[in-house]
């Protein structure tokens, strides 16, 4: 089936370009100038996947990833200035799965979005190995990757795709200790790069989503220039 991504950036030279690359490689692509005109198509015709630049008039990428984000994990990527260190983290930490700075390669966008969509493909249980389609149950924790479904205490947890594959990575195996660059393998996939601080930012992100839910919750511990580990039950 013909995966659909919608791209929202106010540079019509990187609408065209982009939508033609994508469309190259069998994508079906639905552009968007601003982020209000986005937000309303999108709640109306779900996509697979989005593509938000940062700054834009009207309603910016943060405002509307916030929005998307009240109620959809749709894989995100974020498009952003080599200057805009700070968006970069504040995004991820509002729940983009992955960015990328300006200029970009397409070639490198095109292997960003494939990760996305297996990671997705995989969460949906489509032709995941049998552990990757097993429910994990951890106390009060329940993974359920072939609904994307998380709960704590009952209580249902949205997570990005990204959060959901750091968070299975860890609960997993309780107790043991994971690296950043194992995460990275865990979220990513083994042949995409990304920096220690998105790392930081999903599990910063994660955290938060558990403490709303549970202010006692400290499941999630970090041992500092190790990595991070699920405490044991």
């Amino acid at each position: 089936m013909q995966q659909t991504i919608a791209l929202v950036d106010d540079d019509r030279n990187i609408l065209t370009s982009v939508s033609m690359a994508l469309e190259a490689e069998g994508f079906k692509v639905r552009t968007y100038s601003d982020g209000t005109e986005a937000l309303r198509a999108l709640s109306a015709q779900p996509v697979d996947l989005a593509i938000l630049d940062i700054k834009m008039p009207r309603m910016d990428g943060m405002e509307l990833l916030g929005r998307l984000r009240q109620d959809s994990s749709l894989p995100v990527i974020f498009l952003t200035s080599k200057d805009d260190e700070v968006d970069e983290v504040l995004g991820l930490r509002m729940g983009a799965d992955d960015y990328i700075t300006k200029p970009f390669s397409q070639r490198l966008l095109l292997e960003r979005i494939r990760a996305l969509l297996r990671r997705e493909r995989l969460t949906q249980d489509v032709g995941g190995k049998d552990e990757e389609r097993q429910a994990v149950a951890r106390g009060d924790l329940v993974l359920d990757p072939a609904r994307h479904l998380c709960t704590w205490r009952g209580e249902q947890v949205k997570l990005t795709v990204t959060e959901f594959l750091i968070l299975r990575a860890l609960a997993q195996r309780p107790g043991h200790v994971k690296s950043r660059d194992q995460l990275m393998d865990a979220a990513y996939g083994e042949h995409i790069y990304v920096d220690d601080r998105t790392i930081d930012s999903h599990i910063k992100r994660l955290r938060k989503k558990f403490k709303d839910a549970d202010s006692r919750f400290s499941q999630i511990e970090t041992l500092y220039g190790v990595g991070y580990r699920y405490k044991e039950i």
